[in-house]
This record gives structure tokens, sequence and C-alpha cells, in this order.
């Protein structure tokens, strides 16, 4: 007899909240669905994923994405002549107090 116990569900899923969906249009079923096989994930995986991503979305950008931002930014900046140091910002952010 085996020491270790399985079980269909780990004692972190069966703790989780659950969500059932009414209404779900087909298309939208079916375009979730094609998303799953694509990306190798469960149907529930996939919406998870979206979830995950729409509510980091809603609570600001990405440091990455903000990061790649400010380096076009300064790009652009540099093409016009305009070099972005933190002289330029604090003179702009006190510009902007008054």
């Amino acid at each position: 007899m085996s020491r270790f116990r399985i079980d269909t569900k780990t004692e972190l899923e069966a703790r989780m909240p659950s969500i059932t969906l009414k209404g779900l249009p087909d298309e939208l079923y079916d375009a979730l669905r094609r998303r799953a096989a694509t990306n190798r994930r469960s149907l529930n995986g996939e919406i998870l994923h979206t979830l995950e991503r729409a509510v980091a979305r809603d609570a600001g950008p990405a440091v990455d994405e903000t990061l790649a931002r400010l380096d076009a930014l300064r790009t652009h900046l540099a093409r016009e002549g305009v070099r972005l140091d933190a002289a330029l910002v604090d003179r702009a952010r006190r510009e902007r107090r008054t």
C-alpha cells in the first residue's frame, strides 16, 4: 500500500471559489475553446489567463510596457534634439504644479 494519497482535487483547488457563467454566447465559447487549444491550455486555464490579463491591464500598465514606452519617448526626443534627463523631468514637474 502506498504512503501517498492521490486526490482528483488538491486542497488548494478545493478551497478556491468557482464561477458559473450563464448566457455565454456560442461564438464566445467557441473562440475561447479555439484559443485554449492554440495556447495548449484547458478551457478553464484559458479563461483564467484571459481574466488575469484583463484585471492586470485595469490595474495599470506593466513595468515592461512602461519602460518600453519610456525608451520610445527618449528615442523620439533624442531625434528632436532633446535629452531626457532628471533635470528636465524635475523642471517639467515643477511647471505643471504652478
